[in-house]
């Protein structure tokens, strides 16, 4: 075997190996990155999410019921109003108790001027970090407990395929696989419609 063959032999061996290497190193960094990027995109969500459970339990105080409609949810908090109980002198004076001078009056507030002040209204629907127009799936209803108590549920999600949408595929597949092996929504919500949870979160 002359030198030229075995000069280029020994390239085509260190540009395998150097391929190799780089594969290697990109197989193990590719789910760190990925797991960073889901963080962060997962921090914003989750904020966006206990957004929209505030406003969800404001609704609710004023109308015993949640919504399953975005429009109707910022329109209260644009327009509605809140009741706030107030109280007019100290329990702990017992001379005032006594004369019958403390007392709770009701009094109306507007959402906007104590709710959410420094979140964007028309954004609420929307998935941050997402694919531009995705929205959040919202819904409400009513539960029937073995007692025959009617209980106001809500959920908002986002399914991982839409907040992970522009990452490895592989990788979100599996991450889904893994919630459903889980029996766990594979993505995040708060709320549930099948059963109350006090409006708790899946991340929490």
């Amino acid at each position: 075997m002359n030198k030229t063959v075995t000069l280029i032999l020994r390239g085509v061996l260190l540009v395998a190996s150097l391929a190799l290497i780089y594969a290697l190193v990109q197989s193990i960094l590719e789910p760190i990155r990925f797991n960073k990027v889901k963080q962060e995109r997962y921090t914003q969500v989750i904020n966006k999410l206990k957004d929209i459970r505030i406003a969800q339990r404001a609704y609710k105080s004023e109308y015993g019921r949640y919504t399953g409609s975005f429009d109707t949810l910022v329109d209260f908090l644009k327009n509605g109003q809140l009741t706030v109980e107030l109280q007019i002198g100290s329990l702990d004076d017992s001379v005032a108790v006594a004369k019958g001078l403390v007392k709770r009056i009701k009094q109306k507030i507007n959402v906007r001027d104590s709710l959410l002040k420094n979140v964007n209204y028309d954004s609420l629907a929307y998935v941050p970090a997402a694919k531009p127009g995705t929205k959040f799936e919202m819904a409400s209803g009513i539960l029937l407990t073995s007692s025959k108590v009617e209980v106001p549920v809500f959920e908002a999600k986002v399914h991982n395929d839409l907040i992970l949408y522009d990452l490895e595929r592989q990788q979100v597949v599996n991450l889904n696989d893994e919630r459903k092996k889980l029996d766990k929504y594979p993505g995040l919500k708060v709320g549930d419609l099948n059963m109350a949870t006090n409006d708790s979160g899946n991340w929490e």
